[in-house]
């Protein structure tokens, strides 16, 4: 019997027309590639602990979360940058024995002109009338106000005199990423502190201007054993986890990673890849960047004066990357803004060759695009540097790669599970029927060179003759029933560097004659 029936019975004896649908040779592979953000619930928020659950809009990250929370404000800037994906949110309580940060805003003169005060907290911009007439304690007490009129802030206001007083509405290390400060925009953007007006900021604890504070004092990381194991065997391709301390990459490094229970993992073959931002000094980035070593996740260094949070970042660089790789894995992500982001002031930044050491050290980089305010990413390093012997390693240098990889990878997987689910394995020379349900080495190599010349043609891969010749197909030498496959993709590059040497001319060489 050679035509390959898989539920039409052979003993089958009444007449006439039969039609068995084998769908086989038709299908083709589809990426949703669904979003997965981590982060902190308020108790107001309706969410379960620890438990996925799927986000179809803001409002709803507000109801399950609580508006203001750190993973509602991080829906917030990955709708900015990315309006399809779909989204899951795991909500994680507060730490055990966790402190809430806390910071204040001081009004040590009083206006003496009329004026606007543009206040940001966290990144949102607050705009205060002031008549010019107001003593210090009616202007903190405007300030108080106009601070707790907006539900989507990540503090609470609370006045004494002359003092604003900020807490953190959740508690936790990662309030200490929340900067705040006036007339981000300058002159040149239309913002001016009022005549006579001055603020006081509580001291910042990594950032070098004198008009921005921090709060300070957080305490606490949330633990993740439970919400990763809830993930179950569910695909989240992308995942903003904005947690950059050791425990938390190495709980998700072991649940995304290479090993046998990881998502990268044989058994597994889910794949994916994790977006986190980190805010320090260079010199703290360059030694924090050396001591991590993982392929699966990538960290995007952040100046201490970005006024943005890390948790945000964190979420604007998975929205954009989650866009840009599900279109074409293969492309680079370079130039690609983080929609919604406020970076650090110009003379605040760092300059092209600290951000070209800290690509050298395990980070992703960003610079501010021409608007002048909004980063854009720069290279997309992951942070792996080193083999298991601690010798310099570029294999999984960017995420392009591993984006790629899973595409081939899924790409050649459907086609095999698709076209041969339940057929039998022979020896090459072996005679059978046309469409008879057997496989043999050479039959599967010529699936496998198919496959990837498709591949090629759609950008994925490169070198089509060197895959052939390369190409191993053989059966097992203990095990009849198995096909080892040695499986050498050549993935596509990308253009990140374009070197010129302009050697110029003032004149035209004559060229000497000789008689």
């Amino acid at each position: 019997m050679t035509v390959p029936f898989q539920q039409f019975p052979s003993n089958w004896k009444v007449p006439l027309y039969w039609v068995e649908v084998d769908n086989s040779m038709a299908g083709l592979p589809v990426d949703i590639q669904p979003v997965l953000l981590v982060g902190q619930k308020l108790t107001a928020g309706l969410a379960t602990p620890d438990v996925p659950i799927p986000i179809g809009t803001l409002a709803d990250a507000g109801n399950q979360f609580g508006v203001g929370s750190m993973l509602e404000r991080m829906f917030a800037k990955f709708l900015e940058g990315n309006a399809a994906a779909q989204m899951w949110g795991l909500p994680v309580s507060e730490p055990s024995g966790g402190v809430a940060a806390t910071g204040s805003i001081t009004v040590t003169a009083p206006p003496t002109q009329a004026g606007t005060l543009s206040l940001y907290i966290a990144g949102q911009k607050i705009q205060i009338a002031v008549q010019g007439t107001e003593s210090i304690n009616v202007m903190a007490q405007n300030i108080q106000a106009a601070i707790a009129a907006v539900p989507t802030m990540p503090v609470t206001a609370v006045l004494a005199a002359a003092v604003v007083n900020l807490t953190c509405k959740w508690k936790g290390t990662s309030g200490n990423d929340i900067y705040f400060r006036d007339t981000y925009l300058s002159s040149l953007g239309g913002e001016a502190l009022p005549v006579g007006l001055v603020l006081t900021y509580s001291t910042s604890s990594g950032g070098s201007s004198t008009f921005a504070g921090q709060l300070k004092g957080g305490t606490g990381v949330p633990t993740f054993t439970t919400g990763i194991n809830n993930l179950s065997d569910e695909q989240y391709e992308y995942v903003a986890m904005p947690y950059s301390d050791t425990a938390s990459l190495l709980a998700w490094d072991a649940e995304y990673g290479f090993s046998d229970n990881g998502r990268w993992g044989w058994m597994r073959q889910q794949y994916g890849m994790i977006f986190s931002a980190r805010r320090d000094t260079y010199a703290n980035l360059i030694t924090y960047g050396e001591a991590n070593n993982t392929p699966v996740i990538s960290i995007m260094e952040m100046e201490p004066d970005v006024l943005s949070p890390a948790y945000e970042v964190a979420a604007a660089y998975c929205a954009k990357a989650a866009r840009a790789l599900l279109d074409d894995p293969g492309r680079p992500l370079q130039t690609l803004l983080l929609t919604g982001i406020l970076g650090a002031p110009k003379h605040l930044r760092l300059d092209m060759g600290e951000i070209n050491n800290l690509t050298q050290s395990g980070l992703a980089t960003q610079r501010i695009s021409s608007d002048g305010v909004t980063p854009m990413i720069l290279r997309d390093t992951t942070c792996y540097q080193k083999n298991l012997y601690g010798q310099s390693d570029d294999s999984y240098e960017l995420l392009t790669t591993l984006a790629t990889l899973a595409k081939v990878i899924r790409n050649q997987r459907q086609a095999i599970t698709s076209k041969y689910p339940r057929h039998k394995l022979a020896d090459d020379g072996t005679r059978f029927g046309i469409g008879a349900a057997i496989i043999t080495p050479t039959i599967a190599k010529a699936e496998l060179v198919a496959e990837y010349a498709v591949d090629e043609y759609n950008g994925l891969v490169q070198n089509a003759t060197g895959f052939k010749n390369n190409l191993i197909v053989e059966r097992n030498s203990t095990d009849p029933n198995r096909l080892d496959v040695l499986y050498p993709p050549q993935l596509i590059n990308q253009l990140r560097i374009f070197a010129v040497l302009a050697q110029f001319r003032l004149r035209t060489p004559v060229a000497t004659v000789t008689a």
